[in-house]
């Protein structure tokens, strides 16, 4: 039997990532028939206690947080920490004050689908988890989302920025 070291750290970590990205969806397909709607509202519950988490690893990294850049980039980091090195994105920045989180792929989807969950339901997940992660590290700096793979988009694109910048941007003015 190999010893438990020999296995590099890197696998063990893609097989732990590839175990948790199922377990919504092993949830959900067990739980939803039995619970109906209500599932919905007890899972958004579970995410927004994993988003208290993620803020944990967060300020336990001493990640920054001081403007739209550094928040995108820190939530992208916790999420790879989270939910494994399959979760592929990248960080725009669109003005000094606002940035994009560019989500191309996403294993708690793909998983998901694998297992016979829609898209929908992932979808409410990543939400509670993104949007509770991202107000707890910086009140003033909410998120939105743009575009959602869940809904059939190519990319999920999440916005970052100060809701003054956000009036601005709406107004068409800088």
């Amino acid at each position: 039997m190999p010893d438990l070291k020999s296995i590099p750290d890197d696998v063990k970590w893609r097989l732990a990532a590839d175990c948790a990205a199922r377990l919504p969806a092993l949830y959900d397909v067990a739980f939803r028939k039995v619970l109906g709607e209500k599932y919905d509202e007890i899972e958004r519950e579970i995410w927004i206690g994993l988003s208290r988490r993620a803020v944990t690893i967060a300020r336990d990294l001493a990640l920054p947080v001081k403007n739209a850049h550094d928040l995108a980039e820190s939530m992208r980091t916790v999420m790879i920490i989270l939910f494994g090195p399959d979760y592929k994105s990248e960080t725009i920045d669109v003005s000094d004050e606002g940035s994009v989180i560019i989500i191309k792929r996403c294993p708690f989807l793909d998983k998901g689908y694998e297992m016979g969950a829609n898209g929908e339901h992932t979808f409410l997940r990543c939400m509670a988890l993104t949007l509770m992660t991202v107000s707890s590290l910086k009140k003033d700096y909410p998120a939105r989302y743009v575009r959602s793979m869940c809904s059939g988009d190519r990319q999920c694109e999440i916005k970052v920025s100060t809701e003054k910048n956000r009036k601005q941007l709406r107004a068409g003015t800088k």
